[in-house]
């Protein structure tokens, strides 16, 4: 597991796991005592036999509902610092899969900072960073050159982080995005639930009136009880509060889905984010928070949805998407 790496951070933009109070096997809540949860923070209890497991490797033979065989591979990863994961061999990744498009968060780096090793033959590259160096920033690198790109969802108080970059191609939207976290004691829980995750709906329900969108990134948000380890002792974690799991649950009622879940509904121990303590990522003890969602009309596209757990460079591993677009 790679060490952990230290960088200059604001406590807002901290992992959500980061920031958990109790310990990672959830037996304490710092007063000696492990809360009770409410029953709809349980795991949900499956029948025996029930299938659990998920893909984590891209399997080429996987098809559409109606047998159609993939033509796009996306991936999306939080690497935790572009600089860092350069120099950890990151880009060994696109020669390995060749995803057709890899979206990228938490780069860390400022346009007039990118190295150059971060110009790759045979991808077109898209970067958005914030003000502040050292923080947030996202990015996308594309085989085939979209049609426009813009950067932001085109509200000032939302854009001065680099969060968000929006690919048209001539079938669909892709929007990446490093969702804002809630913050060390939720101090930035209203701005992000209140504000941020209103009004990127409305920037992607207006691009999905033009064409179908696929969202994908660092949502910052693990949805259901069975997207996170221990959902008992995190019921006031950043990630893992009512209010942002509503915001999600609200985001998909627009006419999206979770292109995971819809696959692998009864999926458990499919996390991509595991903190740098306690030896959390060998225990397989994360959260589920990087996501493809898909517009509803997308679905009979959508082939496989993976979560690579075995593939290191980051506190969190990529995600990929497999369509027949």
């Amino acid at each position: 597991m790679p060490p952990k790496r230290k960088s200059k951070k604001t406590p807002e933009d901290e992992p959500a796991e980061k920031q958990v109070k109790v310990d990672e096997a959830g037996t304490s809540n710092g007063k000696g005592k492990t809360p009770k949860p409410k029953k709809e923070d349980s795991l949900e209890s499956l029948p025996e036999g029930t299938d659990t497991s998920f893909p984590k490797e891209f399997n080429p033979d996987k098809v559409t509902e109606d047998g159609r065989k993939s033509s796009l591979k996306i991936t999306s990863w939080n690497i935790n610092g572009l600089r860092a994961w350069m120099k950890g061999d990151g880009l060994d990744y696109l020669k390995t899969y060749d995803p057709d498009i890899l979206c990228v968060q938490e780069t860390k780096c400022s346009k007039a900072k990118l190295p150059k090793e971060s110009e790759v033959d045979g991808y077109h590259a898209y970067w958005s960073s914030a003000e502040t160096e050292g923080y947030a920033g996202t990015g996308m690198y594309t085989k085939t050159k979209p049609v426009n790109v813009t950067y932001g969802i085109g509200q000032k108080k939302h854009d001065n982080e680099g969060r968000t970059i929006t690919a048209e191609f001539d079938k669909f939207f892709l929007v990446t995005s490093y969702v804002p976290n809630s913050g060390k004691g939720l101090v930035r829980l209203n701005y992000r639930t209140k504000e941020w995750d209103v009004d990127f709906r409305e920037y992607i329900k207006k691009l999905d009136a033009q064409k179908p969108v696929i969202l994908c990134g660092d949502l910052n948000v693990a949805h259901t009880p069975a997207d996170l380890k221990n959902p008992k002792t995190n019921k006031k974690t950043a990630g893992f509060t009512e209010a942002e799991r509503e915001e999600f649950t609200n985001l998909l009622a627009e006419g999206y889905v979770d292109s995971f879940r819809e696959l692998y509904p009864n999926a458990r121990d499919c996390f991509s984010f595991w903190t740098y303590m306690m030896n959390s990522r060998a225990k397989n003890v994360g959260w589920r928070l990087d996501y493809f969602v898909l517009s509803q009309r997308l679905k009979v596209d959508l082939c496989d949805s993976i979560i690579q757990q075995s593939i290191m460079g980051s506190d969190h591993c990529p995600i990929m998407l497999s369509m027949a677009l």
